[in-house]
């Protein structure tokens, strides 16, 4: 019988959790369909994670920074323009992607 090999684990660090999250909010349909997304910061989020994760979503192109003020965040987008009408609509269909940079 072959051995298995065992796979560790491994924790996601803070950083990487709040970009999950962050994914997760703007990649819902509803936020896809506003083009808007309300990121609100937890008190288990530490202010590296939050900064980074914040600074990404900053330099994104396209997308725009409103900061409230209870800490959180508003992202929006705009609907893609152009003269292929089926790119915007292909884009339109797509999920906005945010990497964590790590």
């Amino acid at each position: 019988m072959a051995k298995q090999k065992k796979q560790e684990a491994r924790a996601l660090s803070s950083t990487e959790r709040l970009g999950l999250r962050v994914s997760a909010m703007i990649n819902s349909p509803k936020a896809q369909l506003e083009r808007r997304a309300a990121i609100h910061r937890l008190d288990t989020d530490t202010d590296e994670a939050w900064d980074g994760v914040m600074e990404l979503l900053g330099e994104t192109d396209g997308l725009h920074l409103g900061f409230t003020d209870d800490g959180g965040v508003v992202v929006t987008w705009a609907k893609p323009e152009g003269d292929d009408a089926s790119m915007a609509a292909e884009l339109d269909e797509e999920a906005v992607q945010v990497e964590p940079a790590f």
